[in-house]
């Protein structure tokens, strides 16, 4: 008999009860149901299918793009005791290929792997060989061309669904506007739509834009003023430094982290600020992902995002404790302007994107037809600097690229540096004999790492010098010694994005970028940034009311406490004086009688009926009465 999800979740979380709607996803999917789950960031995500996984026989499979997230998934099941393996873009083909045996012969419950890896033969001939009791599609928006970050490798769902009829599919996302919710049932194939939701409406955590020019002073009152942890998001690497350094001067314990620091230093920077070490962390969007902190009392953008989804997720990082957050984002008139100037400006032409497929395929020196399946450095600088190009055109081409299916760039692959030894358990011993300087290392690496001597594993050259007592400078000196010797094979991490040509690089004029996709790409652009201006913007309609209508919610109540609704508060307005005007206006009224009924001021009865027309909860008709839409 099959334990229970309850038994499960005390078993391996140590929870009596499942958050709202987890146990009624749960059971659609023990149910051999097809169910799209939309659950805010930190809603809970992963119990909805690790719990069914772990009810049933067989093997689950994950597909998510983001190798980090999965990392600390597979690393936190393990420690749970449970069996659980990862596949991405970073590792070698006798490393994929040893990975899938184990989970064909093996007793792994959960197989985790990148989009991309579904394009493979040899992992589709495998996972038909797996008895797999779930597949987990996380980030599901990733799948719809509608969808702000779409992935083509997300398209190989449904035909893996094909390998496995009888698998039913659990679908998984934070962001997801109606017509993104649809699109996704369609792609990856649904018997019958089923949608699950949880209100995206965070109730603890209060909206704030305000309009300013000293940033930073306005910055450090609003800290001075919100005790505890908070992330400061800032729209380049460059401010994540600037403004980290101008808190330090105030007394503030801060940090910056952006994607271009080590993968060690990112660790620090992160496990430094979970643990309470770092009050604030200043960041680009490459923070935060897959980070459960649940005591973030504060979120602050410095600038806006140039789509709702980006904000939504990164502001919804406060307050998944339940109490009391505030995401504040500060803007002037120059944030305001470059994202007018952002859904304004010429596209990159097609003609030049061709142009940047071309020349990266020649920078690598890859001749045309091959490269299938392999991955390569991308340097971002160093092309735009040979090529004479704006690196902003360069990404932008290549995100083109990506959504036109030619390439694929990750910046998820594993970025440590990997290390494997080549010679025997004896050869090594003899070498640690003769040299007590490389065999102080070397058994810091044995104790560290496992399987050293069969693949390729991540290590951390911080981690092993510490252990070692040598200096970082020491420990890279002897690594580079090992590789030189032929001791061992020594790949140390270069920082830079994974780059893959799709099916191989094709000839310049075999790179088809529709005229039909290229506008698709550039129209959902634009209408992104208008909805974010217009979050910005506008001064009469409750910030919480305007992400949930973007998102489908359209029956929301204003709540009470974004800068809009406090804004009620001059005129001595609340909610409840806001639903009796409502409630008055149930059949036409006129203005007059309005003022008959209602023992307030007239100046504020207006404001009330102003608010409630702007936020189209209220409409004139043509007799000049006021009414309901």
């Amino acid at each position: 008999m099959n334990p229970t999800p309850e038994s499960i979740l005390k078993q391996y979380w140590g929870f009596d009860a499942f958050r709202a709607q987890q146990r009624e996803i749960i059971q659609e999917a023990l149910d051999g149901k097809d169910v799209l789950a939309l659950l805010p960031t930190g809603g809970g995500k992963s119990i909805c299918f690790q719990v069914p996984a772990l009810c049933k026989e067989g093997i689950c499979i994950v597909v998510s793009p983001l190798v980090a997230l999965m990392k600390d998934q597979v690393e936190n099941l393990k420690k749970k005791g449970v069996n659980a393996m990862l596949l991405h873009s970073g590792m070698r083909f006798s490393q994929i290929d040893a990975a899938l045996d184990t989970c064909v012969y093996g007793d792994v419950k959960f197989l985790y792997l990148s989009p991309e890896r579904l394009r493979n033969e040899m992992v589709q001939v495998r996972i038909q060989k797996m008895n797999v009791n779930l597949l987990a599609v996380d980030e599901a928006h990733c799948i719809s061309q509608w969808g702000y970050d779409f992935r083509p490798p997300y398209l190989q769902i449904a035909e893996i669904r094909e390998l496995l009829p009888k698998v039913p599919v659990l679908a998984l996302t934070a962001t997801a506007t109606p017509k993104v919710v649809d699109d996704i049932q369609i792609k990856l194939a649904f018997k019958k739509k089923n949608v699950i939701r949880k209100s995206f409406a965070r109730e603890n955590l209060s909206y704030m834009i305000l309009k300013e020019d000293d940033l930073k002073g306005r910055m450090l009152r609003i800290l001075s003023k919100t005790p505890g942890s908070a992330i400061v998001y800032v729209r380049n690497r460059r401010r994540t430094k600037e403004i980290a350094q101008f808190l330090q001067t105030q007394n503030v314990s801060a940090s910056f982290y952006h994607a271009g620091l080590s993968f060690d230093e990112r660790q620090i920077r992160q496990e430094d600020w979970i643990n309470d070490k770092t009050r604030v962390i200043v960041a680009t969007n490459a923070f935060g992902m897959g980070i459960d902190k649940p005591d973030v009392r504060l979120v602050i953008h410095v600038g806006f995002p140039d789509s709702l989804e980006g904000y939504f997720q990164e502001a919804g990082r406060g307050g998944r404790d339940g109490l009391e957050s505030f995401a504040v984002a500060l803007v002037n008139n120059h944030d305001i302007a470059e994202l007018q100037k952002k859904m304004n400006h010429e596209f990159t032409t097609r003609e030049r994107i061709k142009e940047v497929y071309y020349s990266i395929g020649s920078s690598l020196q890859l001749a045309e037809g091959s490269g299938e399946d392999e991955w390569f450095d991308f340097d971002l600088a160093t092309l735009s600097e040979r090529y004479k190009w704006n690196p902003k055109e360069v990404m932008e081409a290549i995100s083109f690229l990506e959504k036109a299916d030619h390439l694929i760039i990750s910046a998820n692959s594993d970025p440590r540096s990997q290390l494997k030894i080549r010679v025997n358990h004896d050869t090594l011993y003899d070498i640690e004999i003769r040299n007590p300087k490389i065999g102080r290392l070397t058994k810091v690496l044995l104790r560290s790492y496992g399987r050293m001597f069969e693949e390729f594993v991540p290590i951390s050259e911080t981690l092993i010098a510490k252990r070692a007592g040598y200096s970082l400078e020491q420990t890279v000196a002897i690594l580079d010694k090992l590789h030189k010797l032929e001791v061992a094979d020594y790949r140390p991490s270069t920082g830079l994005p994974k780059l893959s040509f799709v099916g191989g690089r094709v000839r310049k004029q075999d790179i088809h970028i529709s005229k039909e996709v290229y506008e698709i790409r550039i129209n959902l652009i634009r209408e992104r940034i208008k909805a974010a201006l217009h979050f910005v913007q506008t001064d009469k309609v409750c910030r919480s009311q305007i992400l949930l209508k973007y998102f489908g919610e359209t029956d929301s109540q204003s709540c009470g406490k974004c800068d809009v609704c406090r804004g009620l508060s001059k005129f001595n307005l609340n909610q409840e004086d806001m639903e009796l005007v409502k409630s008055i206006v149930i059949s036409e009224t006129s203005l007059e009688e309005l003022f008959d009924k209602i023992e307030k001021p007239e100046k504020e009865i207006l404001k009330a009926v102003q608010l409630l027309l702007d936020n189209n909860e209220l409409v004139y008709h043509m007799n000049g009465k006021i009414g309901l839409p």
